[in-house]
């Protein structure tokens, strides 16, 4: 209970402290007011950057998920079988 209690409080402490404060608020673009601190983007290759990352994080973890739930490696001689036998 000890453990679960000290994780609820390091992620309360960690979400607001990611949260903008007012001066952050009014020098970020309409688009990013609130989220982090910072001044945000600053020009539309920014956003392009930003959302190209988006992009391949979220298939590299779809693709990640995908190939740990349904590897699709059925030849015998696979290499993980070799793995497998020793065990």
């Amino acid at each position: 209970m000890k453990k679960i209690s000290a994780l609820l409080l390091w992620l309360f402490v960690g979400w607001t402290e990611a949260m903008a404060c007012e001066v952050c608020k009014t020098n970020q673009p309409k688009v990013l007011q609130g989220i982090t601190h910072g001044t945000g983007a600053q020009s539309d290759f920014d956003y392009v950057i930003i959302w190209t990352a988006v992009i391949l994080v979220t298939l590299t973890f779809l693709l990640a998920l995908k190939y740990l739930i349904k590897p699709k490696e059925n030849d015998p001689n696979h290499i993980k079988n070799i793995i497998v036998e020793q065990i």
